[in-house]
């Protein structure tokens, strides 16, 4: 199994070289650095300027801003100039995508330079190519060639180059040679490098950007481990691109940022809201703050890791399937109602359960959590019968769809449901008592460790190695979370172990926001891509490329598709990813010029350049055309 992590079971944060991005360091013992770009045209040097220290002042340690031609790269000095007069010494990062010439001018201006090998040279056509081994090493000369006065022009100036692979803009060269995959983005990556390694360049840092969280994850991973194998250590700069807005793009950004700083991966990190850029900062800071906590942990264990799957690849642990849990059952919902006295149609409702005395009618949405566990109490309201009642052992009543929980194997064999039990464990116990157990039963797995994500998925690994396949519900207790804590911890913890492929359901306990708790873990769930419960939207943050209003018109698509269950809706500023980063969407809205707008079916355009004050209505019949729209409801 290839190597990816210092040590799988204790956080421990990979070393990597330091690199300086003018009088900030980045990997080796800095902190983990946060970053955000700017949304305004870079041409507007006053707004420029002014995002920019809003940025610094939400506690921005890295300002990076687009230069998609020559005149935008020429005007960063004057921004530069600009925030130096204010008294601030942020490193300036420009974002190049297709201009090379661009990059040669920022390079002498900024500290830092991204480009993308995508694009920087390269072309995506969507175009399949036959390539020889002869043909091949022709093409990577020739991209050689255009990218060697860059790569001397930042040894020449101290300037930091980030190689920042995008899933969405792979080049037809990457695509026909590796496949649309982790390896094909981490090898294009490792091209460029190989460059810099021939000219002695070695300030770099990398990135693997996806919406697909568990294709970002993957191809991080796979990078650390090629890395680990040809002695590299650069930074590494983490995001999910396209993450969207409000709670799905805090929640998003968490399941991939999170889960790999829990692996000791990372050294700067970029939420990407289709917000404001100072929005993204308290979030980033959120999630870094949780891992300063853990530095003092031990730095690089060279012990031996033999895991149980494929870190490199999602495949679901095996377990049995015991009613609708386990097997190939998407992961259910556990809402925790035992501290919530007197249980009512009130309640009830936050969770999406809503009666109607007039015509005794429930209504469920698609956020019903699967399972109620009610402790102690007992419950008057005569529930659906597809809703499942957890009591504790000595309160559960007689009915079919009430269910104990046990607290030891001992209580369980001696009183058991025939049909589904629950037994409480610790995330440290003993599971050698577990393996004759014959009595239908899913595991509920709580820790109290800081290392939450570690803890669990060492207790399914555990599983694995000893061929227990029986189904697990994890489970914390998120009663001292506050908010913003609950939505990016839950996030980062439940949400690696479902990439990772543990879990057949999630549950918190002895806390009383359950609408908010019961949004999060479906949104998480969504998230890591193992339950789809509602719209999804990938849609990128903005910058200084997009040319038109892409939070209202995000907010508006959203306020009119938001019902549809299932479709993945694409909302791209630019062309840099749009048509590759949605690739797995089911309709896409890409700027392609000034107030421009073009609509796709999957990668096909199916309306070029629509004005956008009616792109959104053209958008809306597209769906229902293509047989996937239904009306709302009323």
């Amino acid at each position: 199994m290839q190597k990816y992590s210092n040590n799988m079971f204790h956080y421990s944060r990979f070393d990597t070289c330091e690199v300086k991005i003018g009088e900030i360091g980045l990997g080796g013992n800095n902190p983990i650095r946060i970053q955000s770009m700017t949304t305004t045209d870079t041409m507007d040097t006053d707004e420029s300027i002014a995002q920019s220290i809003r940025m610094i002042e939400a506690g921005a340690e890295l300002v990076r801003l687009t230069a998609p031609s020559i005149k935008e790269a020429e005007n960063l000095k004057y921004i530069k100039k600009g925030i130096r007069d204010l008294g601030f010494s942020t490193p300036i990062i420009a974002d190049i995508h297709f201009t090379p010439n661009a990059a040669l001018i920022a390079a002498e201006i900024v500290e830092k330079v991204r480009i993308n090998p995508g694009n920087y040279a390269d072309r995506k056509q969507f175009q399949k190519i036959e390539y020889t081994d002869q043909s091949y090493t022709e093409e990577l000369e020739r991209i050689r060639e255009r990218f060697l006065p860059l790569i001397r022009i930042c040894k020449t100036n101290g300037t930091a180059l980030r190689i920042g692979t995008n899933h969405g803009s792979l080049s037809d060269r990457i695509l026909s040679r590796y496949g649309d995959t982790p390896l094909g983005m981490v090898e294009s990556a490792l091209e460029f490098t190989r460059m810099c390694i021939d000219e002695n360049f070695h300030n770099i840092v990398f990135s693997m950007k996806a919406s697909n969280t568990h294709i970002m994850i993957q191809a991080y991973r796979l990078l650390v481990s090629k890395m680990m194998g040809n002695g590299m250590n650069y930074p590494l700069h983490l995001g999910v691109t396209e993450a969207g807005e409000g709670e799905d793009g805090r929640i998003k950004s968490s399941v991939g940022i999170g889960t790999l700083l829990a692996d000791g991966l990372g050294d700067t990190i970029r939420v990407s809201l289709t917000e404001e850029p100072e929005n993204e900062l308290p979030v980033a800071r959120l999630l870094v703050n949780r891992f300063d906590s853990l530095k003092s942990n031990i730095r690089g264990d060279s012990t031996k890791i033999i895991l149980p799957y494929d870190p490199f690849f999602h495949q679901r642990r095996e377990s049995k399937t015991i009613l609708n849990i386990g097997g190939s059952q998407v992961p259910v919902v556990m809402s925790d109602l035992s501290k919530i006295p007197n249980i009512s149609y009130e309640t009830l409702n936050k969770i999406g359960l809503q009666y109607n005395s007039t015509i005794d009618k429930w209504t469920l949405s698609d956020t019903v959590p699967d399972y109620l566990y009610l402790g102690e109490q007992t419950i008057s309201i005569d529930l659906p019968d597809t809703i499942g009642i957890i009591q504790d052992k000595n309160h559960a009543g007689n009915h079919k769809y009430i269910y104990p929980m046990f607290n030891s194997i001992s209580d369980l064999n001696a009183s058991f449901h025939p049909d589904l039990n629950f037994l409480k464990i610790n995330s440290d116990c003993n599971l050698t008592g577990l393996a004759d157990l014959s009595i239908p039963t899913v595991l509920v797995i709580q820790t109290g460790s800081e290392q939450i994500l570690i803890k669990l998925r060492e207790i399914g690994i555990k599983l694995m190695k000893y061929n227990l396949q029986i189904p697990i519900i994890y489970s914390i207790d998120s009663s001292e979370l506050t908010p913003d804590e609950l939505q990016c911890y839950l996030s980062t913890d439940f949400g690696g172990l479902f990439i990772d492929g543990f879990g057949d359901g999630i549950m918190t306990f002895g806390d009383k926001r359950i609408k908010h708790i019961n949004q999060t873990l479906f949104g998480l769930l969504q998230a890591a891509r193992v339950r789809i419960s509602k719209t999804e939207y990938i849609s990128c943050p903005s910058c200084g490329r997009t040319l038109f209003d892409l939070q209202s018109v995000t907010a508006n698509i959203r306020e009119r598709t938001s019902h549809l269950k299932g479709v993945k809706i694409g909302i791209m500023g630019c062309i840099v990813n749009g048509p590759g980063e949605m690739a797995d969407a089911d309709y896409g809205y890409v700027g392609t010029g000034k107030e421009k707008i073009s609509l796709y079916k999957g990668q096909d355009i199916i309306k070029a350049n629509l004005q956008s004050g009616e792109a959104v209505d053209s958008l809306i019949q597209l769906i229902k055309d293509n047989g996937d729209w239904v009306d709302p409801p009323s």
